[in-house]
């Protein structure tokens, strides 16, 4: 399933809630290290802006679900038994989504815990899950080597399960708005087989995925001497040596300057390397609101594709300054079918 297909699941699933009349049942959310499980989960809930309670399961022990015993007396009948305090990072009210991370790297007694937990009626010893709050799981594939223990048949009955794939389409979108380097986004753009590349039998420690590309994203600012080291350990030496070279295509580019301040209006390269090289380049340097209406009068040189591209990642960098250009509202008009700002997004 498509990271954007998961999100409406997602938002689907709160809308019902833990209700029994009313709920989809708890949710699993399965594939390869790195994929964006977690982040697709956080993300949703700083959308909606509800609660989202991360149990890493693999750090817990069935205590820290279930609570601490203690001894009870009644004072009546003097009868004598225990009663399970639960812990305090368990909801008690509003909504959100109570995930339970790295599920299947559990041990079989914390999957216990977590399982009486996401059955109906959601009960676990005296504590009661609100029914605006729903379970959701996330882990690794025993055949991605992640050390998963095999879910017990009788508790993967009581999930749906999805297993999400990378898009690289949803994933620009979600880049564009995440300050993900413009270089980076123009580099997967051209090679999107380099977002996620995942060889379980690798013996190497470092390979890209959406979450090693974010971390990738952040060291871009290094001398390229030591960025490279860098880039290797964060995504791999192939996808480095690729990355590398493409900003290496930059230098056949002309002078940027010029089209940043309104020059060499009609350059538009032929091969497509250089086009996403281009466009990321012009992305990452324009600044303030005179280079940004030159390069949104620029961009109609541009294929549509890359027109778009390079208007929408000026759009993620300053959305403030984009507005106030001049050429802003004819732009919109001509490409009035495009998705323009994070909030319609």
């Amino acid at each position: 399933m498509r990271p954007s297909h998961l999100k409406q699941v997602l938002k689907e699933q709160l809308d019902k809630g833990s209700n029994p009349d009313k709920e989809f049942g708890s949710l699993f959310v399965w594939g390869p290290p790195g994929i964006g499980k977690s982040r697709i989960v956080e993300d949703v809930a700083d959308e909606l802006d509800v609660g989202c309670i991360d149990f890493r399961l693999v750090l817990c022990d069935p205590t820290d679900l279930r609570g601490l015993p203690m001894p009870y007396t009644n004072l009546k009948t003097k009868e004598q038994s225990v009663q399970w305090i639960p812990p305090d990072e368990l909801p008690r009210e509003g909504k959100g989504f109570l995930f339970f991370d790295d599920f299947p790297m559990a041990p079989p007694l914390v999957q216990g815990a977590a399982y009486q937990i996401a059955i109906r009626p959601h009960q676990l010893g005296p504590y009661e899950l609100p029914e605006g709050w729903v379970i959701i799981a996330a882990g690794n594939r025993i055949e991605d080597r992640s050390l998963a223990h095999p879910i017990p048949k009788a508790l993967a009955n009581r999930f749906r399960h999805i297993e999400l794939e990378c898009n690289i389409n949803d994933w620009t979108e979600w880049a564009l708005w995440h300050n993900i380097d413009p270089n980076i986004i123009g580099f997967l753009k051209f090679r999107d087989n380099l977002l996620f590349s995942f060889d379980p039998n690798s013996s190497e420690n470092a390979f890209p995925t959406p979450r090693s590309w974010e971390m990738a994203s952040r060291s871009l600012h290094l001398p390229k001497g030591l960025l490279a080291s860098v880039m290797e350990g964060t995504v791999g030496k192939g996808a480095t040596a690729e990355f590398m070279s493409f900003l290496k295509v930059q230098t056949e580019l002309p002078d940027i300057n010029e089209i940043l301040n309104g020059k060499n209006k009609d350059y538009c390269p032929t091969r497509t390397d250089l086009k996403f090289a281009l466009v990321s380049t012009l992305a990452a340097r324009a600044s303030g609101l005179k280079q940004f209406e030159n390069l949104l009068k620029y961009s109609y040189v541009l294929p549509k594709e890359f027109c778009v591209l390079l208007v929408t990642m000026m759009i993620a960098r300053n959305e403030k300054v984009i507005a106030g250009c001049p050429s802003m509202d004819k732009w919109a008009k001509d490409h009035s079918e495009i998705i323009l700002t994070k909030r319609t997004i």
